[in-house]
């Protein structure tokens, strides 16, 4: 059964419903944000270490909507990803053009997600994660599933996605050109 929001929901009202039980929005659905495991978590902190030290403004489980969004409608296009990062000197000039939403989830389209995938997640769900995202305008998506030992790369432009495995190297693409990384540290470092 479905759990939609009404199209006016308040910040007010979002905050609020979020204290009783954390959950994000997709187009208007709530879904129950579930507790991150412990190898869930460990790989947060891994890709959030790797690009802090890569100089990169890199959030953890930060709520993002679709700039521009109407006031009354931001909670239909609530994203709440694993990570979301940012180049360049975006998010110092969204603090400096937007210190009035420094409370509220951020107004800017992140130039990567990164979706750990947990246990509980739902193929079908997860998919419609990353359609959304492609849709936002991230200019690229890790999808990485640590029980597999698998990453799934998405980007706008690329007509399929580029699945890796242990042996291989993420690297950055366009977005981070200099960043690369052999797989096999992130999969020894999570267990």
């Amino acid at each position: 059964m479905r759990d939609t929001v009404n199209l006016g929901m308040s910040l007010a009202e979002f905050l609020e419903l979020g204290a009783e039980r954390l959950f994000e929005l997709t187009n208007g659905e709530r879904k129950p944000i579930v507790p991150s495991g412990y190898r869930h978590s460990k790989a947060i902190l891994f890709f959030f270490q790797r690009l802090s030290d890569f100089g990169r403004h890199v959030f953890p489980k930060t709520a993002y909507i679709l700039p521009g969004t109407d006031a009354t409608l931001w909670a239909l296009s609530l994203r709440t990803p694993s990570l979301i990062c940012f180049v360049g000197n975006r998010i110092p000039q969204y603090e400096a053009d937007h210190p009035e939403l420094l409370d509220a989830p951020l107004a800017l389209i992140p130039d990567l997600v990164i979706e750990i995938v947990a246990p509980s997640d739902r193929y079908v769900v997860a998919a419609r994660k990353i359609d959304t995202y492609l849709d936002d305008g991230v200019r690229l998506i890790w999808q990485v599933d640590t029980y597999t030992r698998k990453v799934i790369v998405f980007s706008p432009d690329a007509e399929q996605p580029h699945y890796l495995k242990t042996g291989d190297v993420l690297d950055g693409g366009d977005i981070l050109p200099d960043f690369r990384l052999p797989l096999a540290e992130l999969f020894a470092a999570v267990g």
